[in-house]
């Protein structure tokens, strides 16, 4: 169970790092800026949380593959490495990430910008210290709710990772595995654990919004 958590834990804190860097900038662009396709960018973004994870699981196979350009092309292959484990989380996680970020940056008063503008300040300044700060609520609670699906990856995970002790086998894989060998002590262990850890992820999503409220 502990080797299972602890990669677990690896593996979502290096899917939240992505997270923050792929979702930052496509929820400011999707909430900033009107372009050509952005409904359908959005739409694409969004697909991971309506398709099975088994679907998902098999684009991100057919992706990492080795006859994949993308493979031959970077030199890499990750298949059924923790990393991919990591591939798999991030892609599932990003349009909650996605949302959060586009909802907060929505939310910061557009006049502030301008008048930034007005004084001759750039773009990458206006964004780094003005609507990241305003917006830092929206963030923080985008890379918790991500970070807490990413935990939580199972189908996608198994479908590019596989389901291998001490390499691959993330705390909700090794569930599975005490559930089918009939080791219900354990699993029951397990359950409350990533219960618990996703009861405290969305306890401190709320209090963030009661406090934004109250302010």
């Amino acid at each position: 169970m502990w080797s299972a958590l602890w990669l677990s834990i690896r593996i979502t804190a290096v899917a939240v790092v992505a997270l923050i860097v792929l979702g930052v900038p496509l929820g400011w662009l999707l909430a900033r800026r009107r372009f050509r396709g952005r409904m359908m960018v959005e739409t694409l973004i969004s697909l991971p949380l309506v398709l099975p994870p088994s679907v998902v699981g098999y684009y991100l196979l057919r992706a990492l593959g080795r006859d994949s350009p993308l493979v031959t092309w970077l030199q890499v292959d990750i298949l059924f490495t923790w990393q991919a484990a990591v591939v798999a989380s991030t892609v599932v996680a990003l349009p909650l990430m996605v949302q959060s970020v586009q909802a907060a940056i929505a939310e910061v008063d557009p006049s502030l910008e301008n008048a930034a503008r007005t004084l001759g300040v750039d773009e990458f300044e206006i964004f780094w210290h003005i609507t990241l700060p305003l917006a830092r609520r929206g963030i923080v609670a985008g890379g918790v709710l991500g970070g807490a699906r990413a935990l939580g990856e199972f189908g996608a995970t198994l479908m590019v990772a596989g389901n291998i002790p001490n390499r691959t086998q993330t705390l909700p894989l090794a569930i599975y595995d005490a559930v089918q060998n009939r080791q219900y002590d354990l699993a029951n262990q397990m359950v409350l654990l990533m219960t618990a850890l996703a009861f405290l992820a969305l306890w401190v999503v709320r209090r963030m919004e009661m406090n934004h409220h109250a302010t």
